[in-house]
């Protein structure tokens, strides 16, 4: 059974950080292509950083040098460390695999707010 378990995420000052986490079973990790999508409220759902099993990194123009995705292959977990986070950074975070299926994670929100 594939399971991607996001964690991490909660109510930050703008400024702060957070690091997500993403742990992924029932799949072969390493072979997919693993990324981070957002939503907000009354928004689509939109792609923020992507990596794939070469580790070859992507990232939307709205968070490069702020945002950093990272894998583990040993600890099958995805990981997006955020720092200068925005109040436009407010979404749920998706944790999303792709090879020959799609597969993606239940969402953790995260809310950057003074």
């Amino acid at each position: 059974q594939v399971q991607l378990v996001e964690s991490g995420g909660g109510l930050v000052q703008p400024g702060g950080s957070l690091r997500l986490s993403c742990a992924a079973s029932g799949f072969t990790f390493t072979s997919y292509y693993m990324a981070w999508f957002r939503q907000a409220p009354g928004k689509q759902r939109e792609l923020v950083a992507g990596i794939t099993s070469g580790s070859t990194t992507y990232y939307q123009d709205s968070v490069k040098g702020r945002f950093t995705i990272s894998r583990d292959n040993a600890k099958n977990t995805l990981y997006l460390q955020m720092n200068s986070l925005k109040p436009e950074d407010t979404a749920v975070y998706y944790c999303h695999a792709s090879l020959s299926r799609a597969y993606w994670g239940q969402g953790t929100q995260v809310a950057v707010s003074s």
